[in-house]
């Protein structure tokens, strides 16, 4: 077993001394950092945007949107059919989305894509499904489903939502159901 020998005084003095400036060292570190997250701290005030440099959107409540969902849910169940119906502000973002009972577990990303295509174009799924035939590359735009089931919300000419609904045996009547929910909107 190697013998040990006890450091020189020299020798801990110097060790414990670059110990306590490297403590220092981080201390005043953490002092400066903790500083400029102060209230007290002056700090460069936020940009503030002008109103000519900014756009205003109308959107759909969440009780609006929840209330068209539920039409074209109740207008599909009346005619004894199982859907999804999902409602998507102007930017396709889902508001609102419900899987009727005994709706296929296909129908809901369905119903919502069906929605967002409705939106981002403004105009119904079924008249953008007849579009693919001179344009078949849009099909490959992420999110998207090109099948009929999807109807557009305006409000001032603008789109502000849609509602897309998928389950039933035809796009025909995904979209029927989903024009039901637009109807009872401004009413």
């Amino acid at each position: 077993m190697p013998s040990r020998t006890k450091p020189s005084r020299r020798t801990r003095v110097l060790v414990g001394g670059a110990a306590l400036a490297a403590l220092a060292a981080g201390a005043a570190g953490t002092v400066a950092a903790s500083a400029t997250d102060s209230p007290g701290a002056t700090a460069a005030a936020p940009a503030t945007a002008r109103d000519g440099e900014l756009t205003r959107h109308t959107r759909l409540t969440v009780d609006a949107a929840e209330k068209a969902a539920r039409a074209a849910l109740e207008a599909a169940g009346k005619d004894g059919r199982q859907v999804s119906v999902a409602v998507v502000d102007r930017d396709g973002n889902t508001v609102v989305t419900l899987r009727g009972d005994g709706a296929g577990p296909q129908s809901y990303e369905s119903a919502q894509r069906k929605a967002y295509t409705a939106v981002s174009w403004n105009a119904p799924t079924s008249e953008l499904a007849g579009r693919l035939a001179q344009t078949p590359n849009l099909k490959d735009i992420p999110g998207t489903l090109f099948l009929a089931g999807g109807t557009p919300v305006t409000a001032k000419g603008a789109p502000v939502a849609a509602i897309g609904v998928a389950g039933a045996p035809s796009g025909d009547l995904d979209e029927r159901y989903a024009r039901a929910g637009a109807a009872v909107l401004g009413r």
